[in-house]
């Protein structure tokens, strides 16, 4: 009940959004409307952007840079509003996740006329990242369902290369061995075109394992391990992006899958791929669009998202499977002041039809889509709402300058803790044939605890918490990413 309330008192509270003056676009990628300069008075006066200076980009390309923000040269702006513009275009430098801090001044000329410096602290690019990770969905599983067993670590390699050419492309590739060996790589180009509004994503992926949850059991996932390999996975695709805005992103993607099992897979879950079927082949056509106005990406306290996902798998007669999913979820983030701040999170899927194969079922219980307090559970449905709810405030706050560290991108150590309490409240759908794994399916489920934040450099969130869910069970929970 309580946190039934919490969320319903979030969602009817005004969003927080920092306005502009109608002068300039704050959603749009169009110059402001070029005005005649004025006389000033009191209230203020209109000036012209003369020239914008860049310092501090040693690998970004200055489009890029550019492509964020809301005035160019030439144009005209209010006084009084250009505060506000200017740290609207500082928000959406940080969010691109290039830079460790962004700062924009102004240079006086004349009366109406002013120059833009963009000082830019440009981030460490290039992370050649070791893989010693939990093959779990998150350490709680790891730790209570299987007893930390380090025998379910994988090991590997993981390489980043952002910022690529200093044009903001991503190349991610994947070594991994260990519990489950996987290969993959995967490159984003944020713009294919001269406007910065088109993109393309390509990527591969191939996975087998000896190890594989092929089945459920009082809604915890049930292992084989075998000294043969009992899956194999690969799939690959293209995703065609489109952002007309600073704030809106359209993404359409077509890619195809192809999974083969073991017969031994077959025999102790005949419905793993549907019919003791062995292999599974089928194409994906995809369509999200999204709408980000947060303060800060990494760990938002402030503005709002919405991101809503249709996807259809089986697009050919002769592919494996034929499901439909649609996933909306929005989310804001209210600043009370005095550091004290709200956030809400609500996600709603659907899918048909209900008679599919256990690999293919939809499924509470994964990334942002678990409630607090069932971190150890999975619950299967074709249909689930979620809502969680956070207040919290920051405790401690304080960016250190290390001035002995020889790589200039981490010598900028921003850190921040916050003490938190929380609700959330689910409700999944069970499958209709489904006669098992039905204790927490068509019910409400709800968590409430509280903990701490523990923010620091590139996006790091720890988060530390005690819960107590609808069960009567509770206990302390780690994980290593923020809640949504």
């Amino acid at each position: 009940m309580l946190a039934l309330i919490i969320s319903l008192i979030s969602f009817f509270l005004p969003a927080e959004i920092e306005q502009v003056s109608s002068l300039t676009v704050a959603d749009s990628v169009k110059h402001p409307v070029k005005l005649p300069v004025v006389t000033s008075d009191s209230l203020g006066r209109f000036v012209q952007i003369n020239r914008i200076f860049i310092i501090g980009n040693r690998v970004t390309r200055d489009p890029i840079i550019l492509r964020e923000l809301t005035l160019k040269a030439g144009d005209y702006v209010y006084s009084t509003d250009l505060p506000g513009v200017l740290e609207l275009d500082k928000k959406k430098l940080i969010n691109t996740r290039l830079f460790n801090t962004v700062e924009i001044r102004t240079l006086d000329l004349e009366t109406d006329r002013i120059d833009l410096l963009i000082d830019i602290n440009e981030r460490w690019y290039t992370f050649p990242s070791p893989i010693f990770e939990l093959s779990d969905r998150n350490f709680n599983e790891w730790w209570q369902n299987y007893n930390h067993d380090l025998n379910r670590v994988n090991f590997g390699l993981r390489l980043y290369q952002f910022n690529m050419r200093g044009r903001n492309e991503t190349l991610r590739f994947l070594a991994q061995f260990g519990f489950s060996r996987r290969f993959g790589i995967t490159y984003r180009f944020p713009y294919i075109d001269k406007k910065q509004k088109q993109g393309l994503i390509l990527d591969f992926d191939f996975m087998e394992t000896k190890n594989l949850a092929y089945r459920t059991a009082e809604h915890k996932l049930v292992y084989l391990e075998s000294d043969n390999i009992v899956r194999t996975t690969r799939g690959g695709g293209i995703t065609y992006t489109y952002r007309p805005s600073f704030y809106q992103s359209h993404a359409l993607s077509v890619s195809y899958k192809s999974t083969d099992i073991s017969d031994t897979i077959a025999h102790l879950n005949p419905n793993y791929l549907g019919s003791e079927r062995t292999r599974q082949r089928y194409s994906i056509l995809s369509y999200q669009f999204s709408s980000d106005h947060r303060d800060y990406i990494g760990y938002p306290l402030r503005g709002y998202y919405l991101l809503a996902n249709v996807t259809k798998s089986g697009l050919v007669s002769s592919d494996n499977l034929d499901k439909l999913e649609i996933t909306a979820t929005y989310a804001r983030f209210l600043d009370l002041k005095n550091g004290f701040f709200l956030s809400n999170y609500t996600v709603g899927y659907w899918s048909n039809p209900t008679n599919l194969p256990y690999y293919n079922y939809g499924a509470l219980g994964y990334q942002k889509q678990i409630i607090r307090g069932y971190e150890v559970y999975v619950i299967e449905g074709p249909e689930y709402a979620l809502n969680k709810t956070t207040f919290k405030k920051k405790i401690f706050g304080k960016t250190y300058h290390w001035g002995a560290m020889p790589i200039q991108q981490f010598r900028h150590i921003p850190l921040a803790i916050y003490l938190k309490t929380y609700a959330d409240i689910g409700y999944v759908n069970n499958y209709p044939h489904y006669t098992i794994n039905n204790q927490l399916t068509n019910k409400i489920l709800s968590g409430i605890g509280g903990g701490i934040d523990v923010v620091g450099s590139y996006d790091t969130v720890l988060r530390f918490e005690y819960t107590y869910n609808a069960e009567g069970k509770h206990g302390f929970f780690f994980n290593f990413r923020k809640e949504f």
